[in-house]
């Protein structure tokens, strides 16, 4: 990032509701610093003008005035259907710092069509209405819940980003609501605790444990129960998606938080594989 409190014309910005009042170019330069240095230019995507070399831009940034809310969306290619990388950001009441929504994907890599039905209905990440033959697939690919293709492994860099600019913006803390099991986990890895949800985690871990009460729901009548499933962290998060908790995961209301240069070291998966 910036290295040091964000000025813009002397005057210190404090969230993304002031950033976003500032004419289109100073927002830009500001929020250029949240995109990985060497995403765009892997791609062919000039980092100046966002634009490919036929001066298609592909990176666009909402940031509307009077909101408190970003969302950058960088797509690899002209009419590509799923963004390169999006970044959802937003100030909570309180004037903290909240990270709504991380993708980076490999746009080379095959696709699963989990976000859509049959009949090519949006599934709501699976909240709505499922793809299971897709979501099979996904799995047995390697991909966990809610993917729609594998990644590019510039999550930890990504997550350093976001904390640089929450330290520029003079916040001490940001906030992150995992949008499934894994990603609690992924947080966890990177240092952060828990808000709310941390004695639900637990439960989670203890009961995934042979004898356990969803170790017993893993009875194998479908791809989604398998008994291996408890071992590693993507395995879980798929029964858990395919409802092993009698909920689904966003009512469990798991709010995580990291401090800026801190590790928080809360593990509720000990030695897990991912």
């Amino acid at each position: 990032m910036m290295g040091g409190p964000i000025l813009v014309d002397g005057v210190p910005m404090r969230s993304i509701r002031q950033i976003n009042a500032l004419p289109e170019e100073k927002k830009a330069q500001v929020y250029c610093h949240l995109i990985p240095s060497d995403l765009l230019p892997q791609f062919g995507i000039d980092p100046i003008s966002w634009s490919n070399a036929e001066g298609v831009k592909l990176v666009d940034i909402d940031a509307t005035p009077g909101t408190g809310f970003l969302r950058i969306r960088v797509i690899p290619f002209p009419d590509f259907p799923d963004p390169l990388f999006q970044l959802e950001l937003g100030d909570t009441g309180n004037n903290q710092l909240e990270v709504l929504l991380v993708v980076i994907n490999d746009p080379y890599s095959e696709r699963f069509d989990v976000d859509r039905d049959w009949t090519g209905e949006p599934t709501k990440f699976g909240l709505m209405r499922r793809n299971l033959s897709e979501e099979e697939r996904a799995m047995k690919a390697g991909l966990a819940p809610g993917q729609v293709r594998r990644g590019l492994r510039q999550m930890s860099r990504q997550q350093k980003l976001v904390e640089d600019f929450a330290d520029d913006l003079g916040h001490e803390i940001y906030l992150a609501n995992p949008l499934g099991y894994h990603n609690a986990i992924f947080l966890e890895w990177q240092g952060f605790s828990y808000i709310r949800g941390r004695p639900k985690m637990k439960w989670i871990h203890h009961e995934f444990q042979p004898g356990g009460e969803l170790f017993q729901e893993l009875d194998g009548s479908n791809p989604f129960r398998m008994t291996a499933l408890a071992r590693t962290v993507r395995g879980r998060s798929w029964a858990i998606h395919d409802g092993i908790l009698g909920e689904p995961w966003p009512t469990l209301e798991v709010t995580m938080f990291k401090r800026v240069s801190h590790r928080a070291g809360v593990c509720t998966f000990p030695d897990a594989v991912y």
